[in-house]
Parts: C-alpha cells; structure tokens; sequence
C-alpha cells in the first residue's frame, strides 16, 4: 500500500498493571476505528505491541519505542511511500475523508515549513543557517499543540533522509545524556534536532493541529479559550487525540462520547 496506518497498542495486556474492562474496550474502539478507516480507502494498518520491553541490558527506553517500531515498520513495507503513526488514544471522526483529499492531494496549500510569522508554542529559532526549503521535498508532518510538537499522530515519508533522522533520533546518546532532563523524551529530541539541524528543519512541515490531532477539553487546559487546539463537531474535524486522558481524565468515557458522536455525524453501520 502507498500509506499505512502504524498504530500503537498493548494487545498482550498489563505490564505495569493488568488492564481493567475499560482499558480493553477503549483498546478494541481504537483499533476497530483504524481498520474500519484503512480498509475502507485502501490503506496498510499494522498494530505495534508497545509492551514495556529492555531495548538493552541497561536501560528503559519505552518512550523512545515509537522511532524504533517506525525503522522496523519501514523495512516491513519496503514500497509504501507514507507511514501514519497514531497513539492509541485517537479516533478517526471523519471516516470519509481519504488521506489524499484531507491531506496529500493540497499539501503545499495547508502545510507551513518556516516558523516565521506562524504558530511557534516554544519559541524556536525562527532561522538557522543553510536551510532550503524551495528545492527539498517535505518528508515529515507534524502538528503543534500547546505545549510544542505532537506526536500522537505525525506522517514520515520513507526515503534515505528519514533513515537517517530515525538514526539520529533513535541514537542511545540522547537517551543516555538526556533522559533525566527532557521530560517529554523523544518529542524532546526531535524538537532539539529540529532547531539545530538545517538538513531536518528543511524537509519538516507543519500541519494545523485540527486537521490531524484535535484535543477534546481538558487536554491543553492552560489554552482553554483557544479554539485552534480544540475539536469542534462544527468544523468536523478529521481526528481526535485523547492525550494525557490517563492523567485525571477518564478515557474510556471520552472514547465512548466521540465513538456515538462519529457514529451520530456521518451514520456508520459499524
């Protein structure tokens, strides 16, 4: 397939504790929703256990998992051109809307690749030296929420230079020299490699973060009042992205509203 679906899940059950009825039932709606949406418009869809694992001996590296599962994917599907990483947390609102015409087919129309005069959260530099956005491909896509990069859901083209940055990305360094002190981890990273490099910064674009990772209230609480960051059944905005649900919120309750109203706005049999 051109594009496939790699969505992150725990199938094999609890590791850090056993998973309770709603945990499973949020599990099964999430991965459903991605094979009900992949096979519909023709997609690849593979499941990743994100079973808490030893990469190596020493270390932990669970966060950091998400770029390994991507390198082992890409050499799964040699021929597929995009991968679509999604946490477990998401839901496809808007099953009707291919890839192609939400995304693809305008991408130059809706995407931004410099940060000047456009939506910065964390204050990056706004130019480093030798970057040339005219005559490089975009390889990446990502979206920013309030508080920086959100890889919840984020699109990586395969190619020699996304090798290369899930490379430098999955680099035990960072993790070892780091890991004490980035506390959102391998978004961390990335955002330290976007804002140095001039070979990464210069095929990365950025999508609004409603058109592919909307929030439902209570995620992005300090921006409460900014509706750029929020789920609007108005807008019928393409996906929701539960993050941080786990924390204080209650999952399976959110999963289950936005299941019945997806179910109520385009009236799936499913």
């Amino acid at each position: 397939p051109k594009i496939v679906i790699v969505l992150a899940a725990n199938e094999g059950g609890g590791v850090l504790k056993w998973k309770g009825a709603q945990e499973w039932s949020v599990e099964r709606s999430s991965i459903n929703n991605k094979k009900y949406y992949a096979k519909k418009h023709g997609y690849g869809l593979t499941i990743k256990d994100m079973t808490i694992k030893k990469r190596y001996s020493h270390e932990w590296r669970e966060s950091w998992e998400k770029v390994d599962i991507l390198k082992q994917t890409m050499r799964q599907y040699p021929r597929t051109e995009w991968f679509w990483w999604l946490d477990l947390h998401t839901y496809i609102m808007e099953p009707e809307f291919s890839l192609e015409d939400h995304i693809f087919n305008k991408i130059n129309e809706i995407s931004y690749r410099s940060l000047n005069n456009s939506f910065n959260p964390l204050n990056l530099k706004i130019d480093i030296p030798y970057i040339n956005y005219q005559n490089n491909p975009i390889e990446m896509l990502i979206a920013q929420d309030c508080g920086g990069f959100n890889l919840g859901s984020f699109f990586i083209r395969k190619s020699k230079w996304s090798e290369l940055l899930l490379d430098i990305w999955w680099d035990p360094a960072f993790y070892e020299q780091m890991h004490m002190i980035w506390e959102h981890k391998e978004q961390d990273s990335l955002e330290t490699l976007y804002n140095t490099q001039a070979w990464i910064r210069e095929r990365v674009a950025f999508l609004p973060l409603k058109s592919i990772n909307a929030f439902p209230p209570g995620a992005c609480s300090d921006k409460a009042d900014d509706p750029q960051f929020f789920y609007n059944e108005t807008d019928r905005d393409f996906l929701i992205n539960m993050a941080g649900c786990e924390w204080g919120r209650d999952c399976w309750s959110e999963m289950e509203h936005y299941k019945k109203l997806s179910k109520r706005l385009n009236d799936q049999p499913w």
